[in-house]
């Protein structure tokens, strides 16, 4: 048999982070030892956050738009990954996309591997770097997360010439106490 047999079926991102996590946890703490957990977290940032600005790009070269409800693309496969996220979408149009995430098995999954206080910059970071590739345009506001200890995480995409926004959440890598 020539040629190499591919399973059809990609991982899922829940996967994906499971995948990345078993590597860069033990070498973020390896970092965080050698130059300080300010130091290493920086890095950890700095990169995880240009590789989320290019998927931002990937996906909306792909979808050939840059606009909000190209994005909901992107939020329905959050919510469409197997229950990885239960969202409870409060606004999606033109103008707006608001949503709630109300049950997050990425917390669950850093917990588990002994690493709650690295799920913030590992996962929930990219976030804003994922909107921004998508669209200079596109902001989000957030103040709180599940990975932080709130009980859900609230995400309020706007279009920049309609509203200002706060990123309250987005530099926090540290589990503050939960949010009412």
């Amino acid at each position: 048999m020539t040629g190499e047999s591919r399973d059809p079926r990609p991982i899922s991102l829940l996967q994906q982070r499971g995948i990345e996590a078993e590597v860069l946890i033990p070498f973020i703490r390896r970092l965080e030892a050698e130059m300080g957990k300010e130091r290493a977290h920086a890095i950890a940032r700095e990169v995880i956050e240009e590789i989320a600005r290019q998927q931002g790009r990937d996906v909306a070269a792909a979808l050939g738009r840059d606009d909000i409800e190209g994005f909901t693309h992107v939020k329905e496969t959050w919510s469409g990954a197997g229950g990885d996220l239960t969202i409870e979408t409060l606004r999606q149009d033109s103008e707006a996309l608001e949503f709630n995430v109300v049950g997050c098995r990425f917390a669950e999954m850093y917990r588990r591997m002994g690493a709650e206080d690295l799920g913030f910059l590992l996962s929930c970071q990219r976030d804003f770097s994922l909107s921004e590739g998508y669209s200079a345009d596109l902001h989000l506001e957030r103040t709180q997360t599940i990975m932080q200890g709130a009980s859900y995480c609230d995400f309020r995409y706007r279009l920049a010439r309609q509203a200002s926004v706060s990123e309250d959440a987005r530099a926090e890598t540290e589990a503050p106490e939960a949010r009412p």
